[in-house]
């Protein structure tokens, strides 16, 4: 394809600038930052070439001798967020599983400051500066947990993984009620008074047996909690029966 190069790039080995010249006029800071604001502003379908180059006040086929794709743009988005970890320095957390459930909060809250951030999510970005700054600082957080590192790499995945679906459930809760003529609450006691109706005629045991126990008590926050320790469960347990 036309303008795509022949063999795959990582944007962080390119230099900040393509070509010879003068001194770049932007750095890569400078552009992730305009469309971080743009994306924050009016959502990740609005983060073009265009918008970003019209934000910095540049042409936009002068932005791409600092961003070859698009892809790449994301890339730096991603990473750029990423920065707001706040990430203690120091040796291993003497309680693995208070340092990564503290870390998943911190996730969630920025998937929560940046909406757009799960559409742009990949594996792929694992090789940026702050991802890796963030996977070192996971790892040296679980060296109290007694599993190969490659168990670990796994946890961290499963933890994020984890917090994107609950946070994009979150968000897609709250689009859904949004529109609507009257609350959240109301829709989901409509809801709930309609299953009740229907689990309780017999048809479904198991169903009416979990709901006549009900949820687990607490907040969004307390049920994220949970989540996230029912899985660091696993990971503890399984690392218990590996002795």
């Amino acid at each position: 394809m036309a303008g795509r190069a022949a063999t795959p790039e990582v944007i962080w080995a390119r230099p900040e600038r393509a070509g010879r010249g003068p001194k770049p006029a932007y750095s890569r800071a400078d552009i992730a930052a305009a469309a971080v604001r743009i994306a924050d502003a009016d959502g990740i379908d609005a983060v073009s070439m265009r918008r970003v180059a019209g934000e910095l006040g540049c042409g936009t086929m002068s932005l791409y001798n600092y961003v070859p794709r698009k892809e790449d743009l994301y890339e730096l988005m991603v990473d750029a967020v990423s920065a707001d970890y706040e990430l203690p320095a120091g040796p291993g957390a003497a309680d693995w599983r208070a340092e990564i459930l503290a870390l998943a909060r911190q996730t969630r809250d920025m998937m929560r400051r940046h909406p757009w951030l799960a559409r742009v999510m990949s594996p792929l970005y694992g090789c940026s500066p702050n991802a890796l700054r963030f996977l070192e600082h996971c790892l040296g957080a679980l060296e109290g947990l007694d599993a190969p590192s490659g168990t670990k790499m796994e946890l961290i995945g499963m933890v994020n993984g984890s917090v994107m679906t609950y946070v994009a459930n979150e968000f897609a809760t709250a689009e859904r009620t949004r529109s609507l003529p009257w609350s959240a609450e109301q829709e989901q006691a409509a809801r709930f008074a309609y299953l009740a109706g229907q689990v309780g005629g017999g048809a479904y045991p198991r169903l009416a047996a979990a709901f006549a126990q009900g949820p687990g008590p607490g907040s969004a926050d307390d049920i994220f909690d949970r989540m996230l320790n029912r899985l660091l469960d696993s990971f503890a347990g399984a690392a218990g029966s590996a002795d």
